[in-house]
Parts: structure tokens; sequence; C-alpha cells
């Protein structure tokens, strides 16, 4: 994942698919991800969950351009965008870096990582794995970037830890990055 940041802009669409083959991969193997059960309920969770997640990234947004939140600026937003967003990226290839970046993350942080640590950690897990992916996006050098990827880690982690169901944070990661890349950016 580190690579994924380390390479050039032009290949991160190409990258976070690797990245994420890995992410589901491992997550195969180690045989830990227990598949979604086909339910409404858990969907509604993660629906509620994303439009939460949204509502707390627009209030930080008006603390980031209204506040000037230290060491964080429009740049720092725009960097982003732009990976994902990209003139370059159709829609649909858009749709599917967000699915697979969902589907990647889910399995691997929150049905390997969280799911492992639980056991010893309880809720504590939660935190434990929002750290540690924050930790491995400090690589951008982006303050934003860390500090948001904390903040839906989190989020993202209590719905799968509630929900106890992959398929409600899968919904909430994959809803919210549509909300927020594609259908209503945050600028």
């Amino acid at each position: 994942m580190f690579v994924l940041f380390a390479i050039p802009t032009g290949f991160f669409v190409a990258g976070t698919f690797g990245a994420t083959t890995v992410m589901v991969t491992v997550a195969w193997l180690v045989g830990e991800v227990r598949l979604p059960e086909p339910n409404v309920r858990p969907v509604l969770i993660g629906l509620a969950s994303a439009v939460i997640l949204y509502f707390i990234f627009f209030v930080g947004n008006f603390a980031v351009t209204r506040m000037g939140a230290a060491g964080i600026s429009a740049s720092s937003e725009s960097s982003i965008y732009s990976l994902i967003a990209s003139p370059s990226n159709t829609l649909p290839l858009q749709v599917a870096v967000l699915a697979f970046d969902a589907v990647g993350y889910e399995s691997f942080f929150r049905g390997t990582l969280q799911e492992r640590l639980q056991s010893r950690l309880g809720i504590g897990a939660v935190a434990a794995v929002a750290l540690t992916d924050a930790s491995i996006h400090a690589a951008t050098l982006n303050p934003l970037w860390v500090a948001t990827t904390f903040v839906a880690d989190l989020v993202w982690g209590l719905t799968y830890h509630y929900g106890n169901d992959l398929s409600t944070s899968l919904t909430s990661h994959f809803v919210w990055d549509l909300a927020i890349f594609v259908i209503r950016p945050i600028r």
C-alpha cells in the first residue's frame, strides 16, 4: 500500500486495483472474512452510516475552509479529488475504482484485521485499525488525507462492529465514496 502513494499519480488507478487485489487476496488467504449474508438490515445500517459520515465530512470541510485548521488547505483536498475524479477517468472507471477500493479495504481492514483484534482489544480494535490505516496514508505527506482516513475508518470500524456483518461497512464505504467523489464532492 505504501507503493500506491509513491508511484506517479498517473498510475494511481492501476495502483489502486493492484493494492486492493492484494488486500482481498490476503483477506481470503487468511480466511477470517465472513462473507455477507443477503439481508436488507445490514445494507440499511451501511446507508445510514454513509450519510452520517458524509455529514461529518461536511462539517469538517467547514472547519478546514472557514477556520483554517492547522496544516490543512484546499490544495490538500484537491490533490485527493484529482486522483479519482480526474477528467481522464471515465465515470464507469471511477465507480469501478471506488467499488474495488471498498471491497479491498473492508475485507482487509475490517474483515481481517479488526476481526482478529476484537477478541483482544474489544471496541479498541476499531481505533487500532483506524490508526494503522491512517499511518499508512501518512506516506502521502497530506495531513488532510491522514486525518480523513482516520475518521472514516473509525466510522466504518464502528459500523462493522455494531452491524456485525461485512456488508454494513462495505455498503457504507462504497456509498460514501460515491457521494464524496462522484455525486456531491465537498469542496
